[in-house]
């Protein structure tokens, strides 16, 4: 986890990047969504023993890494939560700049968690 000089603007230290870590940290910053946590955890290991391979196991943390990186840190969450309620305004202009930042919020999330 990062030291508390690290945090900055952030609700809670990153997680490292195993399962235990990702939980303890959803917990922290989104508890509603624990279920699908551990849905999704599920299903990745299912893909994983039938395909013979890690890549599920690799892409459910990573996706959670990145939601917990938005989750943790206010402002990228904040800016995600509004590019959401724009996605589907009648303005095209809008709904097309509101996609444009939650493609930048999740790449930047993502970029901060990449291994």
């Amino acid at each position: 986890m990062s030291t508390q000089a690290d945090r900055g603007d952030e609700l809670i230290p990153r997680p490292e990047h195993t399962p235990d870590a990702l939980r303890t940290a959803l917990a922290a910053v989104a508890p509603d969504r624990l279920d699908e946590m551990r849905r999704t955890k599920d299903e990745a290991f299912t893909l994983a023993v039938e395909w013979r391979s890690l890549s599920p196991v690799r892409s459910w943390v990573l996706a959670w890494a990145r939601d917990i990186e938005i989750a943790r840190r206010p402002e990228l969450s904040a800016r995600l939560t509004s590019a959401e309620g724009q996605l589907e305004d009648e303005d095209p202009t809008v709904a097309r700049d509101a996609l444009k930042e939650l493609s930048t919020v999740l790449d930047e999330a993502m970029t901060a968690v990449r291994p």
